[in-house]
Order: structure tokens, then C-alpha cells, then sequence
């Protein structure tokens, strides 16, 4: 069985030239054809090739077939019996497991007398095992390919045997010439082909060698088929380090050596391909000096410094090998084989510069995708918005993030301590647009807010109020209104911005606050419901102050072109709209988003509104704030500031509060809040969106908030109120107020080392802990920070502010260590800072008695709230877009009784 070696070589190598190795009338066996590589491969292979697979093996599956445009493969068992159906063949290709490759490998050979080339496809082989393939293979006499390649491919003779080299068509790449590519990468065997397409240069075979400790076909025995192949002129070499056959390999034709990976030469153990071994003397730098000493050239070919002679060059970069080749070529008087089909520059078919000023080197002209590329590339053109994937959200979020490490939140990519430094209106924009927005955006959500925050007469008050006098907690006088506004209070507001968001994209409206866009341009065919004939007192109440803060919107001046007068449901989506443009268009927030604004924007006023009492609502005011005021000056933190604690807010006062509520934004995916508002959506199936109701889902995370996971604020509140009762501290401000703090500090740890050893003796094991410290991700070091605190700490000692709450919260913690009631140094948690703030502000009116305890604690629960609100919007906007139905039942197995 044996075969005649060349005398080349001093072992068997049955091939002579290139045209050898896939020829038209090779006819192929294929092991595992049915596997998910082969079929993949197999029908595109077999189609080029002209037919020129007789059978496929997988075991347990005889009789199936493998359908191909060329027709069905027939599927046996094994090897024998397609050769008992009658079947002859001289090539087998193996897709089988690595642990099945040696098997397979034998039983081709065992069987089959007329074998003459194996192709071994199968990744991952062990040593031992190729070590075994390759004695078979010399005692066969057959020539072997691989492993861990992408088979072969000849171009003049349109033959591919084994993997997928030329993609899904190869012919659009594999064009006829000169040129010859051993690769060691598969993937860029054909990446090469099309490089050389586009400068010129056709191929001839193409051989994916693999990068095995054994690679079966080497390059010493390409380079022998190479130079007796009359059809190649000169050859592309793929070298990555590790194993010595490039230096044993001798070209008498002209070589472009593309040697990559000298950053391997610092590790310490193989990576990637198995023979790509480091710490050996066959790293990059070395083949480098090999090829260089072959070719006669003392540097690496580059565009800038084009160094090669007639017998080659040397090159680190695949981009570099065509014109590498070119001057090789031109070196020995030889033209391309075609004129270049292209270039290699890059050639966008979309982009977007996000309205930046680009240099020219990097503003490179959109072209025309190839068919059937383009129609796809202009769909996605027209496509308005994003639309993400959806995916299991359960315990995940594509709004919220938190550091597991510092315990810091971010929502939509920025952080709680940057929100803390921004407005109300801004993180409402951040919520529901994934950005903090400019100025022109704060005006924007003031008006529309602002516009719903007075309930006076409306049902939605008179529910809070009646959740209110019933003694329920905030969060459920909040839900009772929520519930109200159900998604036909603004149908009409929803339905004109899609309306709007189709006339405007097909516009091609750029920038919503352009004053020099034609609106009068824009179709206003079927807007009809938009207008009516008398005047609407609502929408020119909103177009007041929209005039009034000097707002400029391209959806605003489209309605005064109309038909009529506006209405109120027409300005409130042209003012959504007009929010939402910049990043509907950017697509970083989907349509769905864009037309969901009026409802978001009319439940966060309403949600506002409803936390202050009925009585100070008015018809023409809102605790105490004026109607015109309150839409053309007040800014929403004003306004929230006003219904929280109903009083005229200093600067400082402002300062303080925007600062809390942008640190409560969000606490991460993982929050009980978040988790019910996720919830209430996967209820009514986030697919569906028109079956979600987002009042709903608020009122999902209202009733996931309480006195502990929410509010719990209120109890720092009642803490401090307790510690400074009889204080006599006037001024918290003040860093003089003549309060011994660290005796406070003592004094409430012995109160609270006393409880802990009452309860311990009555046998209890219910001890409450200090409201605002020891925060449990933050324990176990000598010294515990939040973070959070310490951010707040800094900005106001930055600002020169001085609080005596806050002050006594770190007093405290060191007290409790050197007590030794502590193992460390507590952390002085948010929830400490939110008590702290909120007592500052309010102490003074406190002790005059304009405002009671009972109320303070409200407000420490409500200023939770707000923030909240915007957040759990947030996710409930990510999951309506991404989510996919939640499933959070339990197994039966794992229910119990409890007795």
C-alpha cells in the first residue's frame, strides 16, 4: 500500500506542483457531514466544486442526505458502507471531534485503497493523536492537510475541498491568477485572496495549513509544489510563531512573508493556535530574520519604506502585502494579473459623525454599499430610533449599573455622583432620553411637567388625598393617583407625536431647535385632529411659557402653521418630540420611547402634584406658585422643592435638594424598587407593548417601596430629631453652634450598647442597628466610606458649607469603635446624608414649629420618591424596549410550609 516518496524529501510526499492538490476530478468522502460546520460549508463547497462530493458519513443517521444546490449528498453510517453502495473516492475530509479525529482518519485509510489526500478540518487535536495520523499517513502514502485548517481551494480550477475558503461564494474572491497563499490562519487565507483581488492579483491555490505542533503539509513542501506549479509565479506566506518548517522551506519563486505575533514572545504558554508557542527560539522576530536572510533584505517592507528585492519581502501586516507584492512583482519585471478591482481604503456604507466638526483624514465619504447591501443599508437608514435586542432582564438591566466595589449606581452610563450635581429637569432627561440634554432640553421638561403638576379638581387628587387622610404611607397616596392616568388621558398627545415623528423624519429634520427650518415644508396632510377652531386656554397657557423661558422648536412652529388653533394634546407631544429628536435620530432611544414622552412626562407632574395636599392646590395656582410662573419661570426642581416641603427655597436650599435626589436616581438593576417595576411591565409582556401600561408599571415600583427598602431616610430623620431635641442647637449651619458633638455621640452609643445588652439578655435576636451606618457591603476594613458620603462631604466643604447633622454621623462612627461596641469604623451611609440634608434645611422651621415631625419624616420618604420615580422610569422604558417576559416563579420543590 505504500506509495513512491519524492525524492525531495526524505519522507513521503506524494504531491508534485499545486495544480495537485484540488483538481476537478478528485472526488471527496466527508466524516460528520451532517455537523454544524459541515453543513454549513459542505453545500457551498460541493456547488463550486461542481458536484465533486460522492458521500458523507454520521454515525446513526444513514439515509439521510444533505440537500446542496448541486443536489442531495447521500449520508451512510461509515466509510464501508458507502463504499459497498458503490461509491469511489480519493479525498477525505474530517469534520469529526477532536477525540474522533484519529478514528476517522484510520478508518479512511483502513478502507479505502484508492485514498490519496486527507483534509483535516478538526481543531483542538492532541499531539499524541496527530503524531499517530501522521505515521499512518506515511506508511499509507497519502498526503495529509491540517489540522486545526480551512481545507484547500484552487482557483483555476474552481475546487474547494474541506472548510470554507472564499466565504459563502467563492468565486466572487477566488479570481484566476498567479499568485499562491500558505496561511497558517484560515480566516485570513481568505481575507489575503480578497486583498490581492482588489491590487490585482488572482490566485491560484490556496492552502489553510493550520497551526498544529503538526502541521501535516508544511512550507517546505509548499515550496516544492510551488515551484514545479507553471501557474504560479510567486507565493503569500501567513506565519505565526512557533516550529521550524519556514526555515527549512527553500522558494525559487519570488515570496511576500506576512510573519505576525512578536507580542507572544512575552507570554509564557501557547496561545491561540497550538503551535504558536512562546519563549523558544521560533518566536516572530526570529522567522522575520529568517525570511530576511532568504530574501536578501535588511528590513520589513512598509508603505513608507518599501524594502524587498526580487526575491521577496517581509511584512507584519496583512493590509501591507498587496503593494509588498506589487513591488516584488515589478522587482522580476512582472505585471499584475488583472487591472486592481478596488482599493483597500476604507469605504463606509453608513456613518454619523454625531454633528462633530472632523478633520478630512477622518471625515471619510459615505458610499453605496454593494447589492444587496445597499437596500439593507437604507432600510436601516430610514429606520427611526433604535431598536435593541431583547434578552432576559430578570436580574439584568441596559439602564442601571451598579459598582459591586464602591457601591456607586450609574443610570444610562453616568454616575449618581455626576447626576448629584444636576438638576431635577436634567435626570429627567437622563431617564428617558440616555442624556442629561443642554438647557433648551431643562426648559422643555419644566413646561411639559410643570404643565401637570397642578391637580386641583382632578380625580387623581382627590384619590392621594383620600389615600392621604386615611393615614397610608406615601408611596401609596402616590400609587392612588398614578393609577389614574391611564393611557387615554393623553391617547391624543402619543398619537400626534408619531405623527409629528413621521413628518419630520421624511423632512429629514436634523436638529429640532434649527430656526431656520422650512416647517411650512413639512406635510400637515391628516393633522387635522391636532386643531380645532376655537382657542384651546391649555396649549396657549403651555405656549406661553414656552415663549416666555425663549424655547425655539421646529414641532411648536409646524403648529402654528396648521389649520386652526392648537391643542393642548398637540403642544404637549411637540414639546415631547422636540425632546426626544436629537437622540430618536442618534438612535440611542427608540421610537417606542419617543411616543411614550406625553404619558411619562403627565405622570411624573401628577406623581409631583399628588405628594402635596389637596389644600394647596388652587385653580390658578400651585402651593403658592402662580400659573404663569409656574410655566414660564419656576424651574421643576423648584416646583418639587415646593410641593415637598411647601416653602420658598434659598439657594442652598436648592443645592441641597437636587443634590439628593440626583444621588437616589437609581441603586441598580438589583433594587426592590427596580425589581416591581420590571415586574408590573413582564405582567402584560414587554413584546407587546401596547398592552403596557406605564402608570401601571409605577405603580409597580410604589408599592415595592417602603419605610425600610426605599424610605428609610425617615428614620435618620426620627434619629437625629431624638439626638438634638434638647441640644439647644440653633443653627446647623453654623460650625460654631457650641455643640459638643462627640459627647452626643457618646451619649448615644452608651444608649444603644445599653439596648443591644437588654435585648440580648432577654434572649432576642432581633437587634435593630443605628439608622444611617454600617451599611453590610462595606464592613470588615478598619475604616468603612460610602462613597456617596464622601462625594457629599467634599462638594459641600468645597462649597464652605458646614452641617451639624452630618458631623455628628462621623462622630458617631468613630464612637461606636472606640467603644468598642464596633469592630471598625462604620460607614456613614446615603441614607445618614438624606437625614442629614433634609434636617438642615428644615431645622430652623422645625423648632419655630412651622412644620411638624410627622411631617418631616413625609418628606424624607417622598424626597426618595422623586428621584426614584425617574429611575424606575427608566427601567421600566429599558425593559418595554429590550425585556423579554419574566418568569419568577418558584418550583414546586423549593415551596415550603413554615411552622
Amino acid at each position: 500500500m505504500y506509495r513512491q516518496a519524492s525524492n525531495h524529501f526524505k519522507y513521503f510526499v506524494g504531491i508534485q506542483s499545486l495544480a495537485q492538490i484540488a483538481t476537478r476530478e478528485d472526488r471527496v468522502c466527508v466524516l460528520n457531514i451532517l455537523g454544524g460546520e459541515s453543513s454549513d460549508v459542505t453545500p457551498v463547497s460541493h456547488a463550486f466544486s461542481g458536484g465533486n462530493i460522492v458521500f458523507g458519513t454520521a454515525p446513526g443517521k444513514g439515509g439521510q442526505v444533505l440537500a446542496t444546490p448541486s443536489g442531495d449528498i447521500p449520508v451512510y453510517n461509515n466509510v464501508r458502507e458507502g463504499l459497498e453502495a458503490g461509491h469511489r473516492f480519493n479525498c477525505g475530509v474530517v469534520y469529526l471531534p477532536p477525540s474522533a479525529a484519529r478514528d476517522g482518519v484510520a478508518e479512511l485509510i483502513r478502507v479505502n485503497p484508492d485514498l490519496r489526500k486527507i483534509f483535516i478540518i478538526t481543531e483542538k487535536i492532541a499531539v499524541h493523536d496527530a503524531r499517530e495520523i501522521r505515521a499512518m499517513g506515511q506508511q499509507a502514502g497519502i498526503d495529509i492537510f491540517g489540522a486545526n485548517g480551512l481545507g484547500v481551494a484552487d482557483s483555476w480550477q474552481s475546487v474547494r475541498n474541506g472548510g470554507a475558503l472564499g466565504g459563502d461564494d467563492p468565486a466572487a474572491t477566488l479570481r484566476r491568477g498567479s499568485i499562491a497563499i500558505f496561511s497558517n490562519s484560515g480566516g485570513f487565507s481568505t481575507t489575503i485572496a480578497q486583498y490581492l483581488r482588489m491590487s490585482g492579483w488572482g490566485t491560484s491555490t490556496v492552502i489553510s495549513s493550520g497551526k498544529d505542533v503538526y502541521i501535516h503539509y508544511a512550507a517546505p513542501e509548499f515550496a516544492f509544489a510551488l515551484a514545479n506549479d507553471a501557474r504560479s509565479k510567486a507565493a503569500v506566506l501567513y506565519c505565526e510563531p512557533g516550529g521550524y518548517y519556514e526555515a527549512d522551506a527553500t522558494f525559487t519563486k519570488p515570496v511576500v512573508a506576512c510573519v505576525v505575533g512578536r507580542w507572544k514572545s512575552r507570554l509564557t504558554r501557547a496561545v491561540g493556535h497550538a503551535g504558536a508557542m512562546a519563549g523558544g527560539a521560533d518566536d516572530a522576530l526570529a522567522k522575520e530574520r529568517w525570511f530576511m536572510e532568504k530574501f536578501g533584505v535588511e528590513r520589513l517592507f512598509t508603505p513608507d519604506d518599501p524594502c524587498c528585492s526580487a526575491r521577496g519581502a517581509v511584512v507584519t501586516n496583512i493590509a501591507h502585502i498587496p503593494a509588498a507584492l506589487t513591488a516584488v512583482m515589478r522587482a522580476n519585471a512582472t505585471m499584475p494579473d488583472f487591472e486592481p478591482e478596488g482599493s483597500l481604503a476604507l469605504k463606509p456604507w453608513f456613518g454619523s459623525d454625531q454633528g462633530l466638526e472632523l478633520p478630512n483624514e477622518l471625515a471619510i465619504p459615505v458610499v453605496e454599499a454593494v447589492a444587496p447591501y445597499n437596500e439593507q443599508v437604507a432600510r436601516v437608514n430610514g429606520q427611526i430610533g433604535a431598536i435593541p435586542p431583547r434578552q432576559t432582564l430578570k436580574d439584568a438591566s441596559g439602564a442601571s449599573q451598579m459598582d459591586a466595589k464602591t457601591q456607586v449606581s450609574s443610570l444610562h452610563g453616568a454616575s449618581m455622583l455626576e447626576a448629584a450635581t444636576r438638576s431635577l429637569e436634567a435626570n429627567v432627561c437622563l431617564a428617558l432620553l440616555h442624556e442629561f440634554g443642554g438647557t433648551n432640553d431643562e426648559m422643555l421638561i419644566n413646561v411639559a411637567v410643570g404643565a401637570a403638576v397642578n391637580l386641583h379638581g382632578t380625580p387623581e387628587l382627590a384619590a392621594a388625598q383620600a389615600a392621604r387622610e386615611a393615614g397610608n404611607a406615601p408611596n401609596a397616596v402616590l400609587a392612588a393617583a398614578a393609577v389614574i392616568v391611564g393611557p387615554n388621558r393623553q391617547r391624543a398627545a402619543r398619537e400626534a407625536a408619531k405623527l409629528m415623528i413621521d413628518r419630520f423624519a421624511a423632512a429629514k429634520l436634523t436638529n429640532a431647535f434649527d430656526v431656520t427650518f422650512d416647517v411650512e415644508a413639512v406635510d400637515t396632510t391628516g393633522s387635522e385632529a391636532l386643531f380645532s377652531e376655537a382657542r384651546d386656554p391649555k396649549a396657549e397657557a403651555l405656549l406661553a411659557g414656552l415663549a416666555a423661558r425663549g424655547v425655539s422648536s421646529a414641532f411648536v412652529r409646524w403648529l402654528a402653521c396648521g389649520p386652526g388653533h392648537p391643542r393642548a394634546d398637540a403642544v404637549l407631544a411637540a414639546i415631547t418630540t422636540t425632546l426626544a429628536w436629537g437622540p430618536l435620530m442618534r438612535k440611542r432611544i427608540s421610537r417606542l420611547t419617543a411616543e411614550s414622552l406625553p404619558w411619562w412626562t403627565q405622570l411624573f407632574g401628577t406623581l409631583i402634584g399628588a405628594s402635596a395636599d389637596a389644600s394647596r392646590h388652587d385653580p390658578d395656582s400651585f402651593c403658592g406658585i402662580g400659573a404663569e410662573a409656574l410655566l414660564g419661570e419656576r424651574t421643576l426642581t423648584e416646583v418639587a422643592f415646593a410641593a415637598l416641603l411647601n416653602r420658598r427655597p434659598t439657594a442652598d436650599d436648592l443645592f441641597a435638594f437636587k443634590t439628593l435626589v440626583g444621588l437616589l436616581l437609581t441603586n441598580g438593576p438589583g433594587a426592590i424598587s427596580a425589581q416591581g417595576a420590571k415586574g408590573a411591565v413582564s405582567a402584560d409582556g414587554p413584546e407587546s407593548p401596547e398592552r403596557v401600561q406605564l402608570n401601571k408599571a409605577l405603580a409597580g415600583f410604589l408599592t415595592h417601596t417602603g419605610y425600610t427598602h426605599g424610605g428609610n431616610g425617615y428614620e435618620g430623620i426620627a434619629f437625629l430629631n431624638e439626638v438634638f431635641r434638647d441640644s439647644g442647637l440653633d443653627d446647623p449651619a453654623d460650625p460654631e453652634h457650641g455643640v459638643d458633638l462627640e459627647a452626643l455621640a457618646r451619649r448615644s452609643v452608651e444608649q444603644y450598647a445599653q439596648y443591644k445588652a437588654r435585648q440580648k439578655h432577654a434572649g432576642s435576636l432581633d437587634i435593630a442597628k443605628l439608622p444611617g451606618v454600617n451599611h453590610p457591603v462595606f464592613k470588615d476594613k478598619p475604616v468603612n466610606h460610602d462613597p456617596r458620603e464622601v462625594f457629599i462631604a467634599n462638594l459641600y466643604e468645597g462649597r464652605g458649607e458646614y452641617n451639624a447633622f452630618h458631623a455628628y454621623y462621623r462622630a458617631l462612627v468613630q464612637a461606636l469603635f472606640d467603644a468598642g461596641v464596633s469592630r471598625n469604623v462604620y460607614c456613614v451611609n446615603v441614607d445618614a446624608v438624606i437625614a442629614a440634608l433634609l434636617l438642615k434645611m428644615l431645622w430652623q422651621p422645625l423648632r419655630r414649629g412651622e412644620f411638624s415631625e410627622a411631617n418631616l419624616e413625609t418628606a424624607a420618604f417622598t424626597i426618595f420618591l422623586y428621584p426614584r420615580m425617574l429611575g424606575c422610569a427608566a427601567e421600566i422604558d429599558d425593559h418595554l424596549n429590550r425585556g423579554r417576559n419574566m418568569d419568577t416563579r418558584a418550583a414546586a420543590s423549593q415551596c415550603r410550609f413554615v411552622a
